[in-house]
């Protein structure tokens, strides 16, 4: 079954909507990138008008800012700590927008969408 990004069939209080329509092709979503650790591939997706979007399948690379004093580095990923989008994330090792990864200055939370930018970037965290 095709994956939808339609109105759901249900509303707040839990009743069932009538559908006035069938589904639509611009209402077609897509599976999710689930970016992993290892070294960087990239993908290109086709997307609405022709254009092009890279998703990040694989990466070790993360672009770190360190708030203290805004200079930013390129640090390696040691392995994914948390990720409040999945549990089974960080037994995967897959980075998302809010997973906190382990860097060699410290822990840093990934604030891109590495699934639509093609770039991982974090903001190093105080422990």
């Amino acid at each position: 079954m095709a994956i939808s990004q339609g109105k759901s069939t249900r509303s707040p209080s839990g009743a069932r909507n009538k559908a006035n329509r069938g589904k639509r092709k611009s209402q077609l979503g897509r599976e999710p990138a689930e970016t992993r650790l290892d070294e960087k591939r990239l993908r290109k997706i086709r997307t609405r008008g022709g254009n092009e979007k890279l998703r990040l399948a694989t990466t070790n690379k993360i672009n770190v800012t360190n708030p203290e004093d805004n200079k930013t580095q390129v640090l390696d990923i040691i392995g994914v700590i948390e990720n409040t989008a999945n549990p089974n994330y960080v037994r995967r090792n897959i980075i998302t927008k809010g997973a906190i990864v382990e860097t060699s200055e410290g822990n840093a939370k990934v604030t891109s969408r590495p699934g639509q930018d093609g770039v991982v970037n974090g903001v190093l965290i105080k422990e």
